[in-house]
C-alpha cells in the first residue's frame, strides 16, 4: 500500500515571544482529506513526537472539509495528541514525506537530523518531497548522500516574503524562505500573494502557502501512485 508521511510542527509559540503559532491545521487536514479521497494512507511524525499545537490565526481559515478531518478521532490522537517520533519511523515504508506549515516549523524543521535521514533516504529510494507554505523549511537545509543540497537546481515555492509581510511576521521570522532557497542554490517560483499555486520539479512538489494545499495533492498524488 502506498503511504504518506506527514511532519508537524511542536513549537508552541514565536520565539522569543508569547504570540502562540503552531501548525496551520488546513494545511494538514486538506492534505489528509485528498489523501482519504484518494486512498492513500498515512502516518504523521513531529520532531518531538507527541503534542502538536494549533495556529490560532489558522483557525480563522476553516471549512466543512478542514473541520470534518479535525472531528475526526483517528485525526486528533495521531495528528495532533499522539504523533510518531523520528525514531518511530521506517522510512522504507512511505512513498513521499509531506511538510505541513504554520510559522513553528521556522524553529523546528530546518535542522532537525533525524527527519532530515528520513526525508533523504525516502528521497534515495525513489519516493517524493514535498511541503507546502511553510512547510518548504524542512527542505531547505535538506542534503543528499553527496553532501548537496537537494533542492539545488530545482524550482520550488513557499511562503514568500511578500507573503510575510503582509502577515506582519518579517521581522520575527528567523529567516526568509525565498532568501535561504536562493542561497542553496534554487530557482524560487511564485504567484501574487495568497494565491494558490505549486510546482513540481522531479521528485519536489511544494506548496507556496495555505491556499495551495490541494495545488500540491493535485501533483503529488498521480506522482506516487503511478
Amino acid at each position: 500500500m502506498v503511504k504518506v508521511l506527514i511532519v508537524h510542527t511542536n513549537i508552541t509559540r514565536y520565539q522569543g515571544t508569547t504570540d502562540p503559532t503552531g501548525l496551520w491545521l488546513g494545511e494538514s487536514a486538506e492534505f489528509v482529506a485528498e489523501m482519504q479521497e484518494a486512498g492513500i494512507d498515512y502516518d504523521f511524525i513531529s520532531p518531538k513526537g507527541g503534542f502538536v499545537p494549533l495556529d490560532p490565526r489558522g483557525m480563522k481559515y476553516t471549512d466543512e472539509a478542514i473541520l470534518e478531518i479535525y472531528e475526526q478521532p483517528d485525526y486528533v490522537q495521531r495528528g495532533l495528541v499522539a504523533t510518531l517520533k523520528p525514531s518511530d519511523v521506517n522510512p522504507a515504508d512511505y512513498a513521499a514525506i509531506y511538510y505541513t506549515g504554520g510559522h513553528g516549523v521556522m524553529w523546528d524543521f530546518p535542522d532537525n537530523a533525524e527527519i532530515q535521514a528520513i526525508a533523504r533516504a525516502i528521497y534515495q529510494q525513489g519516493g517524493y518531497l514535498s511541503s507546502v507554505c511553510h512547510g518548504i523549511a524542512g527542505l531547505l537545509q535538506l542534503k543528499d548522500t553527496k553532501g548537496q543540497f537537494v533542492i539545488a537546481g530545482k524550482k520550488v515555492t513557499g511562503f514568500t516574503t511578500a507573503e510575510e509581510v503582509l502577515a506582519g511576521k518579517k521581522n520575527v521570522v528567523p529567516f526568509l524562505n525565498e532568501e535561504v532557497a536562493a542561497q542553496n542554490g534554487a530557482e524560487f517560483t511564485k504567484k501574487r500573494a495568497y494565491k494558490s499555486f505549486a510546482v513540481q520539479d522531479g521528485q519536489l512538489v511544494t506548496g507556496q502557502n495555505p491556499f495551495s494545499v490541494r495545488a500540491v495533492t493535485d501533483l503529488l498524488i498521480p506522482a506516487i501512485q503511478k
